[in-house]
């Protein structure tokens, strides 16, 4: 197996599905592929994308708001044939749109609903090279997918599969980048099979069992997990974000054995808890913070005494084990990525024995550098796991202002990209030679530290690009401060400034509906997020949560001052604003610090 396509032969053969790929049709019900009719949908579409004049090393695009079956069929039938898919994220504008469409010189685009269409449509205009634009859900005036299935081009279909190789490139996926234009990102089908093939022993699932995928496939993260579900013939359930709890979610429908969840997420799920808890009454709401209390010392592999197991047994069977249920009774794993994860939040579920294990990669990795495991002495809370075979990593301190152990992140392996598409000049920045070996500067900044067991485990401490360096010339790594205070539950979302200033502050979120519970505790009448976020009684409970998180940080990395903003920051605005975060739910710190300049010239207004 050495194409990613490859990976539909090796469903049918090994472990054949009736139910390989699912999702919800136009009114709610699961439709569902067996292998077979996968891997035939794929030929049909291969065959029809030649019968429309594509060849291989042509560029298509597609896109949708929530993951489905079409979208895996596509992707397997422009592997066969050898063009390239751009995927693209459903909530850039049609700016960004265009800019990607025409770099890549796209021909044709497939879309889902919403206002996916209309978006593409209005890019078109300037983008001279896309001529056709299909829809997945079927409309009486706009073009179809299944119409372009066609059977009269197998035999060139198989032409094509033998030419292609495994150092081949597979596809070119723009990152959201916090600043400046997307940059195409090109990976082969090696590149990604690395991936898949190192990890799939750490993915919780067998063949047969239910696994859901909500995460954007636009994304390299869900993509090749979902290339790992394949691979170990699990039943996958394509889905998106908006129906993921409540009886009638899909994780009650699924009942899943893992998915795969970035930090944002799992934050949400932890104040919705949180805040029902707040909810309770007497006894209820003693035992559940008598239960959530007991996780704040909860270890990894913690050796309990007889009384400690039996107060765990209690709360499990009381508290714990309702949270499972809500989640689908059956995990076995969940694993997240894409930013670092709060250690109370990691703490806290596994504790509820919901096993969350944290990754770290990158776009440009394929994505997967290094990912904690559910093996005995696999796992170290705080890290992003131990590296995945065939990657080598060196710490870069050459030129900054480093702990010892600290520095620059440095990537070499086969899952590394094959470099930035039509970008020449970046890759001459971010590629460099160490012992005859290509490394890829990740721009992260970390160190490698050993377990109990003696085992590696990469630890990342921040963005390179994101360091603050004071008036005074001391560095400060705003992530570590961020996801600490974070972890507080009335902290929706936070960010860390003071670059060329005197002394760090921070911009703060409230959470609203645990902000809401605390003023009713406390008598504060609710107006509006705006006005409470003035309160003095709500200015002062903040600085205590201040006051509380400082002492664990050096005196230049404490905060000394805040201001609480009464604005969600979001990956997309309806009005076409600015978005505060991509769309992979990372900080534009650039584009904060420019809608808040007020409030930031305000706090160092009297220094």
């Amino acid at each position: 197996m050495t194409r990613l396509f490859d990976l539909l032969y090796h469903q049918l053969e090994n472990y054949p599905l009736e139910n390989s790929i699912n999702g919800r049709d136009a009114s709610g019900k699961w439709q569902s592929y067996s292998s077979r009719q996968v891997k035939e949908a794929a030929e049909n579409m291969a065959s029809g994308l030649l019968h429309l004049g594509l060849q291989p090393g042509d560029k298509v695009a597609l896109v949708v708001y929530k993951n489905r079956p079409e979208w895996m069929i596509l992707d397997f039938a422009m592997q066969m044939t050898g063009i390239i898919s751009i995927p693209l994220y459903p909530t850039i504008s049609v700016d960004e749109y265009e800019y990607i469409l025409n770099e890549a010189e796209v021909k044709v685009a497939f879309c889902g609903g919403g206002d996916l269409y209309a978006k593409l449509k209005a890019s078109q205009k300037n983008v001279t090279t896309l001529k056709q634009i299909y829809t997945f859900d079927k409309q009486t005036d706009k073009l179809y997918w299944q119409d372009v299935f066609n059977d009269s081009l197998f035999v060139e279909v198989e032409k094509i599969k033998k030419r292609i190789t495994t150092e081949d490139l597979a596809t070119i996926i723009y990152t959201s980048g916090t600043t400046g234009n997307p940059k195409g990102v090109m990976l082969s089908h090696k590149n990604i099979l690395h991936v898949v093939k190192s990890t799939t022993t750490h993915l919780q699932a067998k063949p047969g069992e239910n696994v859901l995928s909500f995460l954007p496939l636009c994304h390299i993260y869900e993509r090749t997990v979902s290339f790992v579900y394949y691979y170990k013939s699990a039943q996958i359930f394509f889905a998106g974000t908006d129906n993921l709890s409540g009886p009638n979610g899909d994780l009650a429908a699924v009942k899943p054995v893992t998915f795969t969840t970035v930090p944002r997420l799992l934050e949400k799920i932890y104040e919705a808890i949180y805040n029902k808890g707040l909810a309770l009454d007497g006894v209820k709401k003693k035992l559940f913070f008598w239960a959530l209390a007991l996780t704040d010392d909860y270890e990894l592999n913690q050796t309990l005494s007889f009384g400690a197991k039996l107060k765990w047994k209690i709360a499990d069977k009381l508290i714990f084990s309702k949270w499972r249920e809500a989640l689908g009774g059956n995990l076995k794993a969940v694993i997240t990525g894409a930013a670092p994860c709060p250690i109370k939040i990691m703490r806290v579920f596994c504790a509820a024995k919901i096993p969350i294990r944290e990754g770290y990669g990158l776009t440009e990795t394929s994505p997967t550098l290094s990912v904690n495991t559910m093996e005995p002495g696999g796992a170290l809370l705080g890290s992003a796991g131990p590296l995945i075979d065939g990657v080598d990593i060196v710490i870069d301190q050459d030129g900054g202002d480093y702990r010892e152990g600290e520095g620059e992140i440095l990537a070499h392996g086969p899952s590394v990209m094959m470099g930035y598409y039509k970008k020449p000049e970046v890759n001459a920045q971010v590629f460099c030679q160490i012992d005859g070996k290509r490394y890829f500067r990740t721009g992260d900044i970390g160190m490698l530290v050993k377990g109990s067991t003696g085992l590696e485990f990469l630890k990342i401490t921040d963005r390179k690009k994101e360091l603050l360096k004071t008036s005074g010339g001391k560095y400060v790594a705003p992530a570590p401060i961020e996801n600490r205070i974070k972890e507080e539950f009335l902290v929706e979302q936070m960010m860390v400034i003071g670059d060329k200033q005197k002394f760090v502050s921070a911009l703060i979120v409230p959470a609203e509906e645990a902000l809401k519970s605390y003023c009713h505790k406390k008598d504060i009448p609710w107006t509006s997020l705006d006005e409470i976020a003035k309160h003095p009684k709500v200015l002062k409970r903040y600085q205590k949560i201040i006051d509380r998180y400082n002492p664990e940080f050096s005196h230049v990395e404490q905060i000394k001052k805040f201001k609480l903003i009464s604005q969600e920051w979001l990956p997309v605005h309806a009005d076409g604003a600015a978005a505060e975060l991509t769309p992979t739910l990372k900080l534009k710190r650039r584009v904060i610090r420019e809608k808040f300049s007020a409030e930031i010239m305000d706090i160092y207004a009297e220094q």
